[in-house]
């Protein structure tokens, strides 16, 4: 990292606060001549970094003369910065709700406010992250392309929210799976805790978290980007999108888990975990990196093994022969 990365910036350091910490951390012990001089800064402008750092906690002045101020070890130090920045962001959420709380019943539910629009990528990818981040009980999630971030990246405030305790299901559509890389990261999410299954019939992308608010995209054709969005309140609006998950969850299929030391009697489990996620030949070639004849041998094999004349027969038999995850 270079002496000009603001690194502390997030725990509420100054850019040249934190420049003047490292140069200190070079030269523990230094004087404020020796500092000036060796930092082309004056003692004065020193003797104000120094105060701000103090009240950071990132140095201590020594007793004595002359003037020295020893720096904090940086570990003790940002690890006390971040519990600090912890407690004002509880602070700031337990006021948030007071001041809902303070709010008139019907401005709180005027129309006006029941829906937002959010325009541009960076945006609706800001405020997709803001929703999870918000969830503390129950996250509901439907997953088809396009995608505003990459989908070849695991989402990490999911495996977060997991790890804090809540409860996140998730409809995976199959054009998504098609995507190189994306059912292993699907698995990843489910091996984490997610509740995960498929469908074919996904017809929009959604986020709901808590039941209060959701986040789902302003146009629904295949051929528009993720770049606007629309965020709903607590409404009827917002019940009707739950309930919409809650069919879908009904009417879709758990997500085939990630073959692992292998499934007794089947040569190929992981050619089996692609096809029982409903992915299309083409799109399992693209997933194994081989030919589409080649798939078509392999599927020809199983089925021949299974005894089953078609590829539908053929996962029935596998499911009953527990070759597949029931979920």
């Amino acid at each position: 990292m270079s002496t000009d990365d603001n690194a502390l910036s997030a725990v509420g350091v100054d850019a040249d606060d934190e420049r003047i910490y490292r140069d200190l951390l070079r030269c523990p012990r230094a004087t404020l001549p020796e500092l000036a001089e060796r930092t082309g800064r004056t003692t004065v402008a020193l003797r104000r970094a120094f105060s701000r750092l103090e009240a950071l906690g990132l140095v201590s002045r020594m007793a004595g003369r002359p003037i020295r101020f020893l720096p904090t070890r940086p570990d003790v130090a940002v690890a006390a910065l971040i519990s600090r920045r912890e407690e004002g962001l509880a602070q700031a959420r337990l006021a948030a709700l007071a001041l809902l709380a303070e709010t008139p019943r019907t401005e709180n539910q005027s129309p006006e406010e029941l829906v937002e629009v959010v325009q541009g990528q960076a945006a609706v990818v800001q405020r997709f992250t803001q929703l999870q981040q918000t969830a503390t009980e129950e996250l509901l999630v439907l997953d088809r392309p396009p995608y505003a971030q990459d989908p070849m990246e695991q989402n990490v405030e999911e495996i977060d929210r997991l790890a804090h305790g809540v409860l996140v299901r998730g409809i995976y559509d199959v054009s998504a799976l098609e995507i190189p890389g994306k059912l292993r990261l699907a698995q990843e999410a489910a091996a984490a805790g997610e509740q995960a299954r498929i469908s074919p019939e996904v017809p929009m992308k959604l986020a709901i978290a808590d039941r209060k608010s959701a986040i789902l995209p302003l146009s629904t054709a295949a051929s528009a980007h993720a770049d606007s969005a629309v965020i709903v309140h607590s409404s009827t609006l917002l019940d009707a999108l739950v309930t919409l998950f809650e069919v879908l969850w009904r009417a879709s299929l758990p997500l085939p888990a990630a073959p692992s030391g292998g499934h007794a009697g089947l040569p190929d489990p992981e050619l089996f975990t692609l096809l029982a996620a409903g992915l299309k030949d083409e799109a399992v070639a693209r997933q194994l990196g081989v030919s589409l004849r080649t798939i078509h041998r392999r599927v020809s094999e199983m089925m021949d093994l299974l005894g089953a004349r078609t590829r539908f027969q053929a996962g029935l038999l596998a499911a009953r022969r527990g070759w597949s995850d029931p979920g």
